[in-house]
């Protein structure tokens, strides 16, 4: 199993925005193309316009085929492009592709 951790950094104003998205949206086109969500977290303290998110996959292989599949759905493009109609709502997106280690409780 590799886990994926992917921050989003929004533009001013916009994380309420990128939240709704996920939430109506982007959550069903990952169990649609069985990407596993392990959970989603804002900042209590600190910055208050980033998303910070955890994927599940079984492998590097298992990760890039749901990954292209997702973003090559055309329902999940036509949401993308309508929920960005007044402009993007991300400034950018880091991605960190993690191991569990044989000690961790996460395997």
């Amino acid at each position: 199993m590799i886990y994926e951790l992917r921050t989003y950094e929004t533009m001013p104003g916009k994380l309420p925005a990128l939240n709704a998205r996920f939430a109506d949206h982007t959550v069903g086109f990952f169990k649609k193309h069985g990407i596993h969500v392990v959970g989603f977290w804002t900042e209590e303290v600190g910055t208050s316009n980033k998303l910070v998110y955890m994927l599940g996959f079984d492998s590097l292989a298992d990760r890039e085929t749901k990954w292209a599949a997702f973003q090559a759905d055309p329902e999940w493009n036509k949401v993308r492009t309508e929920t960005e109609k007044d402009g993007p709502i991300n400034v950018r997106v880091n991605n960190r592709i993690l191991r569990p280690t044989s000690y961790s409780p996460m395997q």
